[in-house]
């Protein structure tokens, strides 16, 4: 009986790595056909949805069954109720790089990005991309240090998307509100993905001490 509960408690460990690696996936690619109007990988992108939420689904019933017939206590009772928290974070991270996806379809064959901002989006790909992938080291090591470095990489989005208003605000600037308003979206799409790794790394140092802190909001 007790093999078949860690049996259970590490399916749904790897459950959540594998969640995030989906998302990390689907915002490096949607990044690369932002940047490209690839509309083909956009493509392959958004059809990623429906493994991402499946997942979600699947964790979520694995979650509550362990909940309802094992009543786990102590660190086994933070590691699943941090982790419907957690799902619900990685399960957005996807959505948003899909987001990313679904406005290049909609732009396409005209590139969404001016050559003005094609910099900063290329930066913001790779710092959320990076913070997936440490989100997934933090989920498979549960290390509270690692797990407050995360919160560098989020304030070097949050200068980035800075810039973005400043760019898209200039009096020479020369491409029209339609574009500004795409461009503002899609910040808003990177800044949120990388608040979400903040959120999963404040779950996870909470798996770790116990301590969930608030004054990190």
């Amino acid at each position: 009986m007790r093999e078949s509960y860690n049996e259970q408690l590490d399916s749904v460990r790897s459950d959540l790595t594998d969640m995030c690696r989906m998302a990390e996936s689907a915002m490096e690619s949607a990044t690369t056909a932002l940047l490209n109007a690839d509309l083909h990988l956009a493509e392959e992108t958004i059809g990623s949805r429906d493994e991402i939420d499946l997942l979600a689904t699947e964790w979520e019933l694995k979650a509550f069954s362990v909940l309802a017939l094992q009543a786990p206590v102590a660190l086994d009772l933070r590691i699943m109720v941090s982790g419907i928290h957690i799902v619900a974070d990685l399960q957005r991270m996807g959505g948003l790089a899909i987001h990313v996806a679904e406005l290049v379809r909609r732009r396409h064959p005209a590139h969404v990005l001016p050559p003005e901002v094609e910099a900063v989006f290329a930066e913001m790909g790779r710092v959320a991309v990076a913070q997936a992938r440490s989100t997934r080291e933090v989920l498979l090591t549960r290390d509270p240090e690692l797990a407050v470095e995360l919160r560098t990489a989020d304030e070097e989005m949050d200068q980035l998307h800075r810039s973005l208003f400043v760019l898209t605000s200039a009096p020479d600037w020369p491409h029209g509100v339609p574009a500004a308003v795409d461009i503002t979206l899609l910040g808003r799409f990177y800044e949120r993905f990388s608040d979400h790794t903040v959120e999963v790394a404040k779950r996870v140092i909470f798996l770790a001490t116990g301590e969930f802190r608030s004054e990190d909001s």
